[in-house]
């Protein structure tokens, strides 16, 4: 034990040496170049002690690295309207980092790699490997293309997903989760608030000018985007977090957290209006619907079918609230004779024609924006999806949507009868309520819109998923703990 602890400290001060050498190096380099009048040398040599201890940290603990991934996995998209940049691909250099971080780990402790053999993790591998797949689908026309629409497709759920089984594990890590979000759906509803109430800044507004005004500068206003790609995803998340918070303050024994979690639920819910985002309203709908299910509680059940019931009348067959924008543009989303909806059903009937000849699809990334990008012109570039299953179905084609769907419902199935017939600590079911809820929400949602594909949402409604897979190993090992506890008081 002596010599493992001195190789240890050994280990420790070799790595410190060498830190404080190169940083040492690098300072007296930038002050070289400054007697140079080389400014720009000289600021390179001096931010590059901070990515390299930005290293050291993230490799002395995995963990680090994967906290990353949830900061930038907020906010990378929306700082590209202000630093130009592929600044989403950090996220997937961050969750490529934590992975060689993790790797390089196994050299000092065992990591559990058996903690990832599940059937969850089985399923994402073969809808990464259905990805993989379509590399070799004569219907795409562009592979690169395929490496940025991937990622939203496959790759981050199937890098997330073993991550939270090996590094993010505890209780505690749900619980960081849980409130970490909640702070970024605050700061986006701030920031949202700012847009509807005070005006876009200089960098939205060039973005408006050259890319979102067709689509976010409507002739009743403007539909917010906070600091997310657009305002369909805007509204998706912040539909997810009102369910997922306002369960969770529903059920909170601690009135302190009970009245921070609505507060949290019930301005996501504002920040989903005011998104302007018609297909974000199937988000607190069906979410809601279903924890009503989980609950098992008859009151609940009719009270929440009953409030679904009212909503739907109200948007549906009166004009209250019509001279509210938001609400006005919400109630087109249920008019069948709505313009907008009329160009879907022919759009659809468009893309069962072309899909009829290709039980693959069109390629991945060959939709949506990422067709428009890299195959303009095309077909299916130039046709909108208008909804994630249609996207998904148009670039893989009906084997691929089948395997798809199955994936997401294998994945919400599972964890339903977690909560509806495993799980037994009212903690750890609440907020199992509250993730199913959110998640059945975004996948409703994703009919008409984008939502389950994009940052933020992915990253956070599969972590979900994975912890709640891990509920029933904490209740066994509290459990187990407790029968020890109390077989030593007893020995006593």
């Amino acid at each position: 034990m002596k010599n493992w602890g001195a190789n240890i400290n050994k280990r420790h001060k070799t790595i410190i040496i060498s830190v404080s050498v190169t940083l040492f190096s690098l300072f007296s380099a930038a002050l070289y170049f400054f007697s140079k009048d080389n400014l720009i040398s000289a600021f390179i040599f001096l931010i590059l002690p901070f990515p390299i201890i930005y290293l050291f940290i993230i490799f002395s603990n995995p963990r680090i690295g994967f906290i990353s991934v949830l900061y930038a996995n907020y906010f990378a998209v929306g700082l590209t309207r202000y630093i130009p940049g592929p600044l989403g691909l950090s996220v997937d250099a961050l969750l490529v980092l934590t992975w060689v971080s993790l790797l390089f780990s196994q050299f000092n402790t065992k990591v559990e790699w058996k903690k990832t053999a599940n059937f969850i993790t089985l399923v994402a591998v073969i809808w990464f490997g259905f990805t993989l797949f379509q590399l070799v689908n004569p219907e795409a026309r562009s592979k690169e293309a395929w490496f940025y629409a991937m990622r939203g497709v496959s790759l981050y759920i199937v890098l997330t997903i073993p991550l939270i089984f090996i590094l993010f594990n505890r209780p505690k890590d749900l619980e960081f989760l849980i409130k970490i979000t909640a702070w970024f759906t605050i700061l986006a509803v701030l920031k949202g608030m700012q847009q509807k109430f005070i005006g876009v800044d200089h960098w939205e507004s060039i973005w408006l000018r050259d890319i979102g005004g067709k689509t976010h500068l409507l002739a009743g206003g403007l539909r917010v985007f906070s600091f997310f790609p657009d305002s369909g995803t805007y509204g998706g998340s912040m539909g997810y977090a009102a369910v997922v918070y306002l369960i969770l303050g529903i059920n909170s024994e601690n009135k302190k957290q009970k009245r921070f979690y609505l507060f949290v639920g019930f301005m996501a819910l504002f920040a989903m209006f005011i998104s302007g985002t018609r297909g974000a309203l199937s988000v607190p709908l069906g979410g809601f619907a279903l924890y009503a299910i989980l609950s098992k509680r008859v009151k609940v059940l009719f009270t929440a079918l009953m409030v679904l019931v009212v909503i739907f009348v109200i948007f549906k067959f009166t004009t209250i609230g019509n001279s509210n924008y938001e609400i006005r543009r919400f109630r087109g989303g249920l008019d069948s004779n709505n313009d907008s909806y009329q160009v879907r059903v022919e759009n659809r009937k468009k893309f069962a024609v072309y899909l009829s000849t290709r039980p693959f699809g069109g390629g991945i990334g060959s939709c949506g924006n990422w067709g428009l990008r890299f195959t303009p012109g095309s077909f299916l570039a130039e046709t909108p999806p208008d909804g994630w299953y249609i996207q998904v179905w148009a670039e893989q084609g009906i084997i691929g949507l089948s395997y798809y769907l199955f994936f997401l419902f294998f994945a919400l199935g599972r964890c339903s009868y977690l909560v509806f017939f495993k799980l037994k600590n009212e903690r750890y079911k609440n907020i199992a309520m509250a993730l199913c809820g959110g998640m059945f929400g975004v996948m409703a949602a994703s009919y008409s819109s984008s939502a389950m594909g994009q940052m933020p949402n992915l990253i956070i409604i599969f972590s979900g998923v994975a912890f709640i897979f891990m509920m029933p190993k904490w209740e066994a090992d509290e459990e187990a703990a407790f029968d020890i506890n109390e077989k030593i008081k007893i020995s006593n």
